[in-house]
Parts: C-alpha cells; sequence; structure tokens
C-alpha cells in the first residue's frame, strides 16, 4: 500500500521509480514509487529475480527520479495495461 507520502512525491515527480525493460518478452516495468534511491535498488534484485523466473530475456535497469508513469507495463507481445490492471511479478512489494 502506498502512503501519502509517497502519493505526494509521485505526483510532484519527486519519487524515485525503477524501470525495467526486458527483450523477451519485449516489455518496459515501472516499480514504485520509492522514497529513496537506496529503498528502490534494495528492491531491484527482487523484480529481477522475479522476471527470470517467467524466462524474461537481457534485463536492463534504469532507477530514475520522475512522475508516476501513466502505464505500469508496456509491451509490444500483449499491448499496455492501465494502472489498476497490470500484471506484476510476485516480488513488487516494497514497503
Amino acid at each position: 500500500m502506498i502512503n501519502l507520502a509517497h502519493a505526494i512525491a509521485a505526483n510532484l515527480g519527486l519519487a524515485i521509480w525503477v524501470e525495467i525493460q526486458t527483450d523477451s518478452p519485449v516489455c518496459t516495468y515501472y516499480f514504485g514509487p520509492f522514497l529513496s534511491r537506496t529503498s528502490a535498488e534494495a528492491a531491484v534484485e527482487g523484480y529481477k529475480e522475479d522476471l527470470l523466473q517467467e524466462g524474461a530475456q537481457n534485463i536492463r535497469v534504469k532507477i530514475q527520479r520522475s512522475k508516476e508513469p501513466e502505464v505500469l507495463t508496456v509491451t509490444e507481445d500483449w499491448g499496455s495495461y492501465p494502472r489498476n490492471a497490470a500484471p506484476t511479478p510476485v516480488f513488487s512489494g516494497h514497503l
């Protein structure tokens, strides 16, 4: 569950987001918001592990400060999922 501080930071573009891109399937996943780079970095290994278990290949990670993405999962293979309907990996919780 995202608390008020996370929501405010996300709306102001002050939150940290993890962007993970894969080549197979061709996807971009966004995880967050995080209040610090350290907490985002701590969550990355769990996200990568889950994607590897799902068969993802060539995983690339970028951690950046930004506003909340409009879509959390973008894929050429399946289309885009709105925030409330996106499938999330097992390790998607970060609190």
